[in-house]
């Protein structure tokens, strides 16, 4: 990535990640892995047809809550740098956080990757038994969901689709105007 690309990507980030609406929207945010960690241990042994759909609220949720506190941490800490007014040479190596705090950096990405893989599980696990029994029937007791459960479900990962749709489809945007403008710069 050229160097002024990096830097530019680098202040659009820092400017997103201490806005105040930014921290609102990551604490209201933060309310879905903690409902999915909560309905997970709720009904953790309401789910026979599917076992695992209980475990992956409750793991996603559990997982999901420490990436969200993590971006929280970092974004009041960025937040923070700022309001101290650091003034940061151009010449100074240690002008990118993710250069700085390595370990931060790859902490994230593993929390992400984890939770990237643990979607595409959970997509597995609640659209294998789509629409099950909500009522346990009487002649297999142990073929049902708890309807709340399965319908919570099904709720995350259309919310999660939609998230990662828009995420993806805005990163495009993003790169497509940045390329533009990078482009015209160059001529």
């Amino acid at each position: 990535m050229p160097a002024g690309l990096e830097k530019a990507c680098h202040r659009c980030i820092s400017k997103i990640a201490s806005n105040v609406c930014f921290l609102f929207g990551l604490l209201a945010f933060l309310a879905l892995p903690l409902s999915m960690t909560f309905t997970g241990m709720k009904f953790l042994e309401d789910c026979p047809v599917q076992p695992l759909i209980p475990l992956y609220l409750l793991v996603g949720g559990v997982i999901g809550s420490l990436k969200v506190t993590l971006l929280l941490y970092d974004s009041t800490r960025m937040r923070q740098l700022l309001s101290k007014s650091v003034v940061i040479d151009d010449d100074d190596d240690d002008e990118y956080p993710w250069r700085q705090n390595a370990h931060k950096y790859y902490i994230h990405l593993t929390l992400s990757l984890f939770l990237f893989l643990w979607f595409i599980l959970g997509n597995y696990w609640v659209f294998s038994v789509y629409l099950p029994n909500f009522i346990p029937p009487f002649h297999q007791p142990q073929d049902y969901c708890d309807k709340t459960l399965y319908i919570f479900a099904v709720g995350v990962l259309i919310i999660s689709h939609t998230v990662l749709f828009l995420l993806i489809f805005c990163s495009c945007c993003i790169y497509c105007f940045s390329r533009q403008r990078y482009s015209s710069e160059e001529d």
